[in-house]
């Protein structure tokens, strides 16, 4: 959907152009108020806050809209006593999916692909000790920990990980209007960046950017329409 289409809909949401209710709202109000709406929008279907309570991956629905957002970074790690240490995460993390992770051991040389749980920092020191629940070679599998910013895969000392793939859900890339302020850097877009999400996605996310400025302006109304709307259209 085109920048210029988006705003329109957006600005009749809020009441009828022919009125010119509203005309003063700025370009980059629109846009932040959008870029709000992408984002709110995506945590409450990862956790299934939405209508229907459907989270991360719960239906075909969830599936399709969500995988846009699904990235793959490689990562660097650094090796410490019963962990390898991830550098920061990516600067556009938002929710983790999962790790893909590969070890060796002294009494195997090849890359053995090892199954990663993602496991509470508080527990570490139980894992570690537990028998069932360590990490282990020889079962493929250990747990990993998310801590300032950086990722923490697990090991009993007896393997090593060599290396780590992180697949994780990416914040949306925010919509740019060419020529117009960004609030973000305080200087002007020099071009269109327009949404990637599905047409019948965005019209979600117009009712919902309408409800912020709305609620913004003291639009009761207005308001209480789009906040409905884009939820009944989960």
């Amino acid at each position: 959907m085109q920048n210029s289409v988006l705003t329109i809909k957006i600005k009749q949401r809020l009441n009828k152009l022919d009125s010119q209710d509203y005309d003063n709202i700025e370009c980059w109000q629109v846009v932040e108020a959008f870029n709000k709406a992408q984002v709110e929008w995506t945590r409450r279907q990862l956790h299934g806050i939405n209508i229907v309570k459907e989270g991360d991956e719960q239906s075909t629905r969830r599936i399709d809209d969500l995988q846009v957002l699904l990235n793959n970074t490689v990562l660097g790690l650094d090796k410490h006593d019963h962990m390898f240490t991830a550098a920061n995460l990516p600067g556009d993390y938002l929710q983790w999916k999962r790790v893909d992770a590969f070890a060796n051991s002294d009494c195997c040389d090849v890359n053995r692909r090892m199954v990663v749980y993602l496991a509470e920092e508080a527990n570490v020191n139980n894992l570690l000790r537990d028998v069932a629940k360590r990490p282990s070679f020889e079962w493929g599998e250990t747990f990993a920990t998310l801590i300032n910013n950086k990722l923490n895969v697990y090991t009993d000392n007896t393997f090593s990980i060599n290396n780590a793939n992180l697949i994780y859900y990416r914040q949306p890339i925010k919509i740019q209007v060419q020529n117009c302020v960004d609030p973000y850097t305080g200087l002007s877009s020099p071009v269109n960046v327009q949404c990637e999400f599905k047409d019948d996605i965005i019209e979600v996310m117009i009712d919902e950017a309408a409800s912020i400025l709305a609620g913004d302006i003291e639009s009761g109304n207005q308001f209480s329409r789009g906040t409905e709307t884009a939820e009944r259209n989960n």
